[in-house]
């Protein structure tokens, strides 16, 4: 009997520590969750200005250091993406955009593959210089001299005039007359001689 009572002694000790413990720890917790009272900053978004979108039908277009295809391409800007707009050529044929990466902040694309929203009118920027090339290409005449190649001259057909033409000349030998007689009138004579032999003929057969 003795030792239950002292057990329930115990267990109602360890009760009575374990609620002050849960009472001290309380207000801790309760500071922990304690909302502040100091007003939260919250983001708005701010408007970008005039900005230029890609046109539907070019799928990426290059984005250049300067007015023009002579400058260098420093990235691309693909269908649809939105840019916004600093400025543009005197020409108006190229739109300054604000493009991250590269050096100011600031490139160059093509005006007529984009399509300018906003009501801003953009200001004209003065063009950058044109870039040098960092290294002039020179040709070595010594590796240049063994890619040339000889080519033989054509000969061309020559043309060998032919020798005169001699035309051989004859000597007329005959005279025209056999035995005295002109060939016309012999060969008269002869048809005469045959109309009068058949004439002969046919009267004997009569």
């Amino acid at each position: 009997m003795t030792r239950f009572v002292l057990r329930v002694f115990l267990c109602f000790i360890l009760a009575l520590l374990g609620l002050s413990l849960v009472s001290i720890s309380l207000p801790a917790s309760s500071a922990h969750a304690q909302q502040p009272t100091v007003a939260i900053a919250t983001v708005t978004g701010t408007p970008i200005g005039p900005y230029i979108v890609v046109n539907a039908d070019q799928e990426v277009i290059n984005v250049r250091s300067g007015p023009g295809t002579n400058y260098p391409s420093v990235g691309v800007v693909v269908a649809g993406e939105m840019v916004p707009a600093k400025g543009r050529s005197a020409a108006g044929l190229w739109i300054q955009v604000f493009y991250p990466g590269v050096e100011g902040g600031l490139a160059w694309v093509y005006a007529p593959l984009v399509t300018i929203f906003g009501t801003a009118e953009l200001p004209i920027v003065e063009e950058p210089p044109t870039p040098t090339p960092r290294v002039t290409p020179t040709i070595d005449p010594t590796l240049a001299a063994q890619f040339v190649l000889e080519i033989p001259a054509t000969r061309l057909p020559t043309f060998t005039p032919p020798d005169p033409l001699e035309i051989p000349e004859f000597e007329q030998v005959g005279t025209g007359r056999v035995g005295g007689i002109p060939v016309g009138m012999f060969i008269t004579g002869i048809g005469l001689m045959g109309l009068f032999g058949a004439a002969v003929s046919y009267l004997r057969e009569r």
